[in-house]
Order: structure tokens, then C-alpha cells, then sequence
């Protein structure tokens, strides 16, 4: 068997976006995949963030809001960020920063969890 192809993802805080992508590339990734989160700083996981995925059929409670380290980046065949240059760029909207009833939060939290659904799935039919 091939080396898993190493997908680093990385946010600005690790909490909420780079989770939901963490869990979605391990997911459809499976074994052809190494896939790490992390963040230019560690923030705990978004609850939120969980009862999206969870909704969508997938448990991230286990992960971890991570602080990239240098040996993340030298082993990552490609970077994934929503902000700066990066190997792959992706504009997600932050679900942290809504507004509104429980609802209407809930509702930018799976709206999130879906554009990264997608996103990964694009993602690996092209590098694996």
C-alpha cells in the first residue's frame, strides 16, 4: 500500500472550520488520507460545530483544537486555510461570528458543514 497523501488543514483558530474539514477528509478519505487540523492558535472545539456534524452523521467530539508545528507543515503534502496563501485557498464563511436566535446560528453552522462537505470531496477526487 501507498503512503496516505497528508492533507494539513489550517485555520486561525482551530475551532470550527478546519474541524468540520478534518472530519469530513477523514471520512471519505479513509485510509488514503492523513489528515490533520490545526490552528495559528488552539481555541477548544466549537460545540456548535459538533451538533453540525453530528446531524450530518459524523462525530468529530473526539478531535482536538491543535497549534500547527513546524513538523505538521514539513509533512503535509498540501496546506488547506481560509486565510493567507496556502497550496489550497478556501473563502468559508466563519459560523463563529453569526448572529441571531439558536437557529439561525445553527442554520450558518450547517451551511458551513456543507461548503466543506463539498470542498473535501473535490479535494480528495483530485490528489487521491
Amino acid at each position: 500500500m501507498t503512503k496516505p497523501f497528508n492533507i494539513l488543514f489550517l485555520f486561525t483558530g482551530n475551532s470550527c472550520r478546519s474541524q468540520m474539514a478534518e472530519g469530513w477528509a477523514r471520512w471519505f478519505g479513509g485510509p488514503l488520507a492523513e489528515v490533520q487540523a490545526a490552528g495559528i492558535e488552539a481555541h477548544s472545539e466549537n460545540p456548535r460545530a459538533t451538533v453540525a456534524m453530528e446531524e450530518a452523521g459524523l462525530d468529530i467530539s473526539n478531535q482536538a483544537s491543535t497549534q500547527v508545528t513546524d513538523v505538521m507543515l514539513e509533512h503535509a503534502a498540501l496546506v488547506v486555510t481560509v486565510c493567507g496563501h496556502a497550496d489550497e485557498h478556501w473563502p468559508l464563511q466563519a459560523p463563529v461570528k453569526a448572529t441571531g436566535s439558536d437557529d439561525e446560528i445553527m442554520d450558518i453552522f450547517r451551511g458551513t458543514r456543507d461548503d466543506n462537505k463539498q470542498r473535501v470531496q473535490e479535494l480528495l477526487q483530485k490528489y487521491i
